[in-house]
């Protein structure tokens, strides 16, 4: 679909490689303090990062998940941090847009709106006249520092037994707690956020398993390719960018510092002579080269799935999130044989392939990511099984 006054993909992606050496410049204190520095959120604001999701009526671009891999991808090369944050922001803006169009008035008033967001149902939600009060805590919340607003999952008690919902809530109605405290993609600031007795109107919630099974609240968005898709494979194609851009960052550093390196203890006096470098960087690049595939297989499956408007098989939802952990797993294959391969000197802080391994072995650890949990899922659909997660 083509949007008057809308960035190409190619222009957006040279808008944030513009940003790259700012970014970088940036990424020690992020990583130091926590959280994505001020200025970084400011420069991804200007290069139109956070409208990527946001409909066009709000003056978003409606970016298709192709472009959003790009750019990841592109951020990545600066600082997984700010990649991750700028991807986590895209999958619950995109997941405000199912909501009733009065709600998105709302919500997309605020200028480069930026929404953090959580798949777990760690909270409960007491109906009340007018809606629910949510009592909970949310962990691993990426980019709350920053938001306006989160996307919640709480459970409610229904005649019927538990539902899950999914609802919209102020950041200034939740308590942050800062306990961010990990090895890798410390600059995400992924705190915990706590809901109080918060109360949410009952327009702002919608039940999870009508959202998980493509049933959308928004009538001006049913039109939008990019607003027809299934929740699961739209967030997976949200997120492969990351991973694919911290291996290519990988394997940018490792060759700007491959001129001056030699191999310690031997009479190689430079390490680009010895075999074995060869055999490393041949098999960490063809894996860079594969998860580059699997990352494009799944975009162009929720592309192109969006602008036919067909049903998705079961079959196609559970492959779209085997294509996100084969990304996981190549990516982080060849992370880590470049990291092995950097010698003793690359665990200085100030060597960019330390933070890019501990960046990308936190991604794979993540729930939704895990590629073993990807494979498996796949693997027992294709044998015929139904699957046993809902998360699909």
């Amino acid at each position: 679909m083509l949007l008057t006054g809308v960035p190409t993909r190619e222009e957006l992606v040279r808008r944030v490689s513009e940003l790259v050496p700012a970014l970088r410049e940036n990424a020690g204190w992020s990583e130091e303090n926590r959280r994505l520095h001020d200025d970084t959120i400011e420069a991804l604001a200007g290069a139109g990062v956070f409208k990527l999701r946001v409909p066009a009526r709000y003056g978003g671009y409606e970016a298709d998940t192709r472009t959003l891999v790009e750019v990841a991808a592109e951020l990545a090369k600066a600082d997984g941090s700010t990649a991750w944050t700028a991807s986590v922001y895209w999958i619950p803006t995109w997941m405000a847009c199912l909501f009733p169009d009065e709600v998105q008035d709302e919500v997309f008033s605020t200028e480069n709106v930026r929404i953090c967001g959580t798949l777990s149902p760690t909270a409960m939600a007491d109906p009340v006249d007018g809606g629910v009060v949510v009592n909970g805590k949310w962990g691993f919340v990426s980019g709350a520092w920053h938001a306006h607003w989160q996307e919640i999952i709480a459970v409610r008690m229904t005649p019927e037994g538990p539902l899950p919902i999914m609802a919209l809530v102020p950041m200034s109605d939740l308590k942050i707690v800062d306990d961010w405290h990990t090895s890798g993609l410390r600059g995400t600031g992924s705190v915990s956020t706590v809901a109080e007795n918060v109360f949410v109107p009952a327009e702002r919630i919608l039940p999870l398993p009508a959202i998980l099974s493509g049933q959308y609240a928004s009538r001006l968005n049913a039109g939008s390719p990019i607003y027809r898709a299934p929740l699961l494979p739209v967030a997976s194609a949200s997120s492969v960018g990351t991973v694919l851009g911290l291996a290519k960052a990988a394997r940018e550093a490792f060759f700007a510092r491959l001129p001056q390196r030699k191999i310690t203890y031997t009479d190689y006096a430079s390490q680009a002579e010895a075999p074995l470098t060869h055999l490393q960087v041949a098999d960490a690049t063809m894996k860079i080269d594969e998860a580059e595939f699997h990352a494009h297989r799944l975009t162009a499956l929720v592309d192109g799935k969006g602008e036919s408007g067909e049903q998705w098989s079961l079959e196609e939802r559970v492959r779209a999130r085997a294509d996100m952990g084969a990304v996981v797993r190549l990516a982080k294959e060849a992370v880590d044989i470049l990291a092995g391969a950097s010698g003793g000197s690359s665990i200085y802080t100030d060597v960019p392939i330390q933070r890019i391994a501990r960046d990308v072995s936190s991604v794979s650890l993540h729930a939704l990511m895990h590629p073993n949990t990807n494979a498996e899922l796949y693997g027992r659909v294709l044998c015929g099984l139904e699957p046993n997660t809902l998360y699909i």
